[in-house]
């Protein structure tokens, strides 16, 4: 019987530890760096409505379905799908799935970290005072002396690699669960406290105007939306998966999931809330793109009264956010050693921290000694970077693929009464998840990965 399946990595003492841990997974540099800038590029108001529907119909019935698989297998994502496969009588090749989640986590978390690295090394800049005054020129150039030094991001990504390993070698309760009580609390206080600063601007309405006033969206807009709402939620990559292998039997996912959508989505709100009337108030644009983080706040906090702190505070809870990730993207990889190669967590956190710490040396370079060298996929892209090659491949084949795929398998492969004994729903909730799965996210899923391979 499925239900007597017990994992051997244990599983989280509480329904809220779970709720808190998948939020984490799910809360990341996509909310607080990616969320606000594409806002930004594409409108505001009428973006982020689309952006809660497709939270609604496309990402809330995938993460039901990527935690059901975990909690019915409860094992690595590799080993769910296989043992999912023989119980469902279906073909052996969708083991598949969890290899490609597996893979694109390791992918993910090798630049994820350098990334992340940037925004540890912000802490101590901000800290000492010195963007206080700063003009756009002397941002730009600190940000670029940083980027430009393959030696000071290769230790910041070190740093970085080391303390998710150091968590994860810990295991379910002493590791993660310990690490999650502390960082999501503290990343929750810290956004609060930007958005109580961004209230004392004189700009808070203009920024929650620009938020929640509908205005016009462009087709390619709506793809963006679309795609973010999928992939702020860490589905297609084994963390969701992992993550509810170790769910206690009694808890709803139904409402664990709609806990953790709220949640995410929040999240975002708030940092769009936090950063739009600080850009409005020192006279920059909300359309800067990807260096609106980086390159455009570091102005306005340089500026503001309090900035020093307020900045630090900032980049303190950007990189809890990612450290929270990063730790849910490493998990699968660990589960998989322990669980096939007879190691203990200790030595299978070590093993995988160091191969994505070697991956990750090609996003480092890219940014430096590679920046002049491309790589091309057949079919897919052509002269990109190292970094915005591993970016696209994950981003837009293979995380869309993994959840296309979750939603293949949970809605039509799975028996009717294997999905029902999991998910523990009402007729009602079941039937509207079940169209939502098999026809909906598919579909939605189709269009944004053709759109992204340039296709349609």
């Amino acid at each position: 019987m499925t239900s007597e399946r017990k994992s051997i990595h244990g599983q989280w003492s509480t329904r809220m530890m779970f709720i808190l841990a998948a939020t984490g997974s799910a809360v990341g540099l996509g909310n607080i760096w990616k969320f606000p800038y594409i806002t930004g590029e594409n409108g505001g108001g009428t973006f982020v409505l689309v952006y809660l529907l497709c939270i609604a119909l496309i990402g809330v019935p995938i993460m039901m379905a990527e935690i059901m698989l975990g909690r019915r297998g409860r094992q690595s994502p590799i080993n769910t799908m296989s043992t999912l496969a023989e119980d469902e009588k279906r073909n052996k090749r969708w083991v598949w799935l969890g290899w490609m989640g597996m893979v694109a986590g390791f992918l993910i978390l090798s630049y994820y970290s350098v990334i992340a690295g940037w925004a540890l090394s912000y802490i101590f800049r901000t800290a000492s005072g010195v963007f206080i005054g700063a003009t756009a020129e002397g941002v730009s150039s600190i940000f670029g002396d940083l980027v430009s030094d393959p030696e000071r991001l290769l230790a910041w990504h070190t740093i970085f690699m080391v303390m998710t390993t150091v968590v994860v070698s810990r295991g379910v309760k002493n590791g993660l669960e310990v690490a999650i009580r502390f960082l999501m609390p503290s990343l929750l206080v810290l956004l609060l406290m930007v958005v109580a600063y961004a209230m004392t601007t004189g700009h808070f309405m203009e920024g929650v105007r620009f938020m929640f006033t509908p205005g016009e969206i462009t087709q390619e807009g709506v793809l963006t939306a679309m795609g973010h709402a999928f992939f702020t939620l860490s589905l297609g990559m084994g963390a969701i998966m992992v993550y509810g292998s170790y769910l206690p039997r009694q808890t709803s996912i139904a409402k664990a999931t709609a806990f953790i959508a709220l949640a995410d989505t929040a999240v975002a709100l708030l940092a769009g809330l936090a950063i739009f009337p600080i850009v409005f108030a020192n006279g920059l644009m909300p359309g800067e793109g990807p260096g609106l983080i980086f390159k455009t706040l570091p102005i306005a906090f340089g500026q503001m009264e309090a900035g020093t702190l307020v900045g630090t505070a900032f980049f303190i809870l950007l990189t809890f956010a990612a450290w929270t990730s990063a730790i849910s993207i490493i998990e699968p990889a660990v589960a998989w050693l322990v669980e096939n190669k007879g190691v203990n967590r200790i030595y299978a956190s070590a093993w995988v921290g160091l191969v994505t710490w070697v991956l990750g040396l090609g996003t480092v370079f890219s940014f430096n000694i590679w920046s002049d060298k491309t790589w091309s996929i057949p079919y897919l892209f052509d002269d990109y970077t190292f970094f915005d090659t591993l970016d696209k491949l994950t981003s837009n084949v293979l995380l869309p693929l993994g959840g296309l795929f979750i939603a293949i398998f949970a809605g039509w492969l799975m028996r009717e009464s294997s999905s029902r004994g999991e998910l523990d729903s009402v007729g009602w909730v079941f039937r509207i998840w079940q169209i939502l799965l098999r026809f909906v996210a598919p579909i939605a899923v189709i269009i944004v990965f053709l759109k992204a391979v340039k296709i349609i």
